[in-house]
């Protein structure tokens, strides 16, 4: 199972210039990585998010979706937490604590 995730670190403001390169990973996932069957963020090292940064990763999580793979995201700060909370995503998103958890959570599946 852990070798079918893809991990992506982002860093940083995630904006509308890093919001054009996250979508280019996921492109490149779902189009040479076929054996990727999650895609998981980790926004540990993220500052801060804007409304751009949250569209790439809803076109993102529909662009997975619509191949049979997942996205799920980790280590969210209180700023991306809010705005996820007022946009209603974190009802979409699987959010995880931290990357541990989720493998945790992903080891015990298989389990």
């Amino acid at each position: 199972m852990i070798e079918q995730v893809k991990v992506i670190q982002l860093t940083g403001m995630l904006g509308t210039s890093q919001s054009q390169e996250f979508r280019e990973k996921i492109n490149e996932i779902i189009e040479k990585e076929s054996s990727t069957k999650i895609v998981l963020v980790d926004f540990k090292d993220v500052t801060f998010m804007d409304s751009s940064g949250l569209g790439a990763l809803v076109l993102a999580f529909k662009d997975l979706r619509a191949v049979n793979r997942n996205l799920v995201i980790c280590s969210i700060n209180e700023q991306v937490r809010i705005l996820c909370e007022l946009t209603g995503m974190d009802k979409i998103f699987e959010i995880f604590p931290s990357q541990e958890e989720f493998n945790k959570v992903a080891i015990s599946k298989i389990n």
